[in-house]
């Protein structure tokens, strides 16, 4: 066989691979989705009815029930759309969340609504830590925690870091406009310059953000300060108006880090090791210490 043969052969039946890779992959996925839910039992159930008729038709030869199973595969996809609904619902739901798909203004509104949280924390006297996940995946700390997998609301962060209730040790993690998990743990960082008035919530703050790209929030149970930590940078004590300006900065990629240094003011930035030594932050008046 020579190669101008091969090449004619695979230039007429390239498509037959691709097709059946590409329903392969579907297939595969779809079974991932759906295994383990109520409707899996249905939909195996009824492919295996329509598989064994359909082999026993062509088998033998019989055409009526041939042409039932023909007249019937409409009706048959029409039920399995309505078996089928919730998790339709939810699979369609979790695509027009994707990052890809997510706009500007569903990312503003997150950051209005996050910013009304930490600052309603913050004047509670609740100390609490809250991860925002980016392009890294943060399976892996997810994982550690409870999953929540619930609509973004201050209502439920307010009642997950309650002192008092179960969820408020560790970290909550935000993906889009959804809670993840609570009560995750993350890796405290390893750096030797820090103020050892930073407390395990900030020191985990900035282990998260030197492991990932995620924004990492810390509001201080002693002293009430709301603290932004990314690639390994704590940026400290600011006001509403600073932090919802960094968050969108950071969030919707258009952050310049010099001018925010200069609006934030020197005091408020904790550089990564690589740039300086740290001298220990300068408390201000009228707080003790910053530990979480």
């Amino acid at each position: 066989m020579t190669l101008e043969t091969i090449s004619r052969f695979i230039a007429l039946h390239w498509r037959t691979p691709v097709e059946i890779g590409i329903l392969a992959v579907v297939l595969y996925y779809i079974y991932l989705y759906l295994r383990g839910t109520h409707g899996a039992r249905i939909l195996i159930g009824l492919a295996l009815i329509f598989l064994t008729l359909t082999f026993i038709s062509t088998l033998f030869d019989l055409a009526v029930i041939g042409w039932i199973l023909r007249s019937l595969s409409v009706f048959l996809a029409i039920t399995l759309v309505v078996i089928f609904q919730p998790e339709l619902r939810r699979a369609l739901t979790d695509l027009g969340s994707h990052p890809f798909f997510t706009s500007a203004f569903e990312k503003r509104e997150t950051i209005e609504e996050i910013t009304d949280t930490v600052f309603e924390i913050a004047s509670k006297g609740f100390g609490a830590l809250l991860a925002v996940e980016r392009e890294i995946s943060l399976k892996q700390f997810i994982e550690t925690g409870v999953s929540l997998d619930a609509d973004y609301s201050k209502e439920l962060v307010l009642t997950v870091f309650q002192p008092k209730t179960v969820l408020h040790d560790g970290g909550l993690v935000v993906r889009n406009d959804r809670i993840v998990a609570a009560a995750c743990i993350f890796p405290l960082t390893q750096r030797e310059d820090l103020d050892r008035n930073l407390g395990l919530r900030h020191r985990a703050a900035l282990g998260l953000s030197e492991e990932s790209d995620a924004l990492a929030v810390v509001i201080s149970e002693e002293t009430g300060q709301v603290s932004i930590c990314h690639n390994g940078i704590l940026e400290r004590n600011l006001s509403p108006d600073k932090f919802r300006r960094r968050l969108s900065q950071l969030l919707l990629h258009n952050d310049d880090q010099t001018d925010s240094d200069q609006q934030l003011g020197p005091e408020a930035r904790v550089p990564d090791s690589r740039e300086r030594p740290l001298v220990s932050h300068q408390p201000d008046r009228g707080e003790k210490s910053v530990a979480a």
